[in-house]
């Protein structure tokens, strides 16, 4: 329904933008005799094409709501598609449709709905953190893959599945699933009478394995269409949506998966973002980095910058800038403050409440103004404006083979790890969102951590 009012009303304010409140009829192409035909009826069918298309692109869909880029990509495409048969029945009509009134329409339309639709994710995400409006979740399979399913699940409560039992191979042995407070609700055998008492409407097989063929085919057509909904949950971590195609193959759904390339034309297309973004910002933040430098020498003993080594692409260091937020010589009391803490042994070397912060440096770490001369590295080519943390060379000794695979990118000025807590994420799972990161890099993605770490700026959480 708001779909529909948005766009009557960019409808409505595009027509009296450009003909006022006159019924303009439309004008013909060439010595054609005009059209029975006004804007106002054009304005109408608009709306109502506009609404079909939203429709037959899935941006209503419940898989899709919430869901972020998907829904932002249905919209546009829905968009486009509109310009798109506008364009063509003109053409078919020889109708001279006016272009001002079209590039208001379509283009500031697709724009309020996108924005619509991102407010409405921000709001729904705050509900599903408190519990409302998600799925209810049976998990079904092994005590293994549903211990791990419901570990990924439970870390994001904002993607809507609420977990309320699980039904498993072992549910002789177990009373929870391993590593969690789940509790077991019976065998695989009892998994729709399990949806039925919890009133949960969502079975998440995590093992395929533990059901033949004929019985997870059984197990779909033993579910109420449109109140109950059968998620498959392959073995399969770490990888976006954009990498992951399926092709029917005679009744066999195969699920191919892209190998991720650090070369080749997109590639080229970060760079050239990165050189003119980071060229723009520092030339617009040239007055703050005058004032916070003056800030930072007058405020404590040392020099206004500080070089850090830290480890790039491929295993190469550079020196990362940054404004001195510590006092002089803090780099030799590192290793004391690390052993004291117990934390020398983790590759995540963050000393909490750091005695060496000066206070000028604790409110430009708060707001990561700390950060601002990276771009300079950015332009040099040492860093990304988004990729994985730089780290230094004893964190990046401690890397197993696994944690070796964020060194295929540039480290960048932010990344997941800056939009998703920062200090207070583990070691654990900043590794993981590097390396999510790492696997599935694409310039949209680019994009939205951008925005996101604009709000995380703002709003600073997890900054020391």
């Amino acid at each position: 329904m708001s779909d529909t009012i948005l766009v009557v009303l960019t409808v409505i304010v595009a027509q009296l933008v450009q003909f006022g409140w006159e019924s303009t009829p439309v004008a013909p192409v060439g010595d054609r005799d005009g059209f029975d035909l006004d804007y106002p009826i054009v304005s109408i069918i608009l709306v109502i094409a506009w609404s079909l298309l939203l429709v037959l692109y899935g941006t209503r869909e419940p898989r899709v709501l919430g869901s972020g880029a998907p829904e932002y990509k249905a919209v546009f495409h829905a968009g486009v598609a509109l310009f798109g048969v506008v364009a063509v029945v003109a053409v078919f009509f020889k109708a001279d449709l006016g272009r001002g009134y079209l590039l208001i329409t379509v283009p500031a339309g697709t724009l309020v709905l996108v924005l619509s639709r991102w407010f409405h994710r921000e709001w729904l995400q705050s509900q599903r953190k408190k519990g409302r409006l998600s799925s209810g979740v049976i998990l079904v399979g092994s005590d293994d893959t549903a211990s791990h399913v419901a570990r990924q699940l439970l870390r994001a409560p904002a993607a809507g599945y609420r977990i309320v039992g699980a039904c498993l191979v072992e549910n002789g042995s177990l009373s929870v699933v391993s590593g969690t407070d789940i509790p077991v609700l019976g065998g695989i055998e009892s998994a729709l009478i399990a949806l039925e008492t919890t009133a949960a409407d969502t079975l998440v097989v995590t093992d395929s394995a533990v059901l033949s063929p004929d019985g997870m085919r059984e197990l779909g057509w033993s579910l109420e269409p449109g109140r109950h909904h059968l998620v498959m949950a392959p073995s399969l971590t770490g990888v976006s949506g954009p990498r992951i195609h399926s092709s029917p193959v005679a009744g066999l759904p195969l699920i191919h998966v892209e190998i991720p390339r650090f070369d080749g034309g997109r590639w080229i297309v970060k760079r050239l973002f990165d050189i003119v973004a980071s060229s723009l910002l520092l030339i617009i933040l040239l007055p703050a980095f005058v004032i916070v430098s003056l800030l930072v020498k007058l405020s404590s003993r040392g020099p206004v910058f500080y070089g850090q080594e830290r480890i790039g692409l491929n295993g190469q260091p550079f020196s990362m800038f940054k404004f001195r937020s510590m006092t002089d010589g803090a780099d030799e009391q590192l290793k004391q403050l690390l052993e004291a803490q117990g934390t020398s042994d983790v590759p995540l070397f963050k000393v909490k409440d750091d005695p060496r912060v000066t206070p000028v440096g604790r409110v430009l770490r708060k707001y990561s103004i700390d950060e601002f001369p990276q771009l300079i590295n950015v332009f040099l080519g040492e860093m990304s404006l988004v990729g994985p943390r730089p780290q230094r060379e004893p964190e990046v000794a401690l890397y197993d083979s696994v944690a070796r695979r964020r060194l295929l990118l540039k480290p960048g000025m932010s990344g997941l790890w800056q939009v998703s807590g920062r200090s207070n994420l583990s070691w654990e799972d900043a590794i993981r969102l590097d390396l999510y990161y790492v696997e599935n890099w694409s310039i949209f993605g680019d994009i939205s951590i951008l925005l996101r770490t604009v709000r995380q700026v703002v709003l600073p959480e997890g900054a020391e």
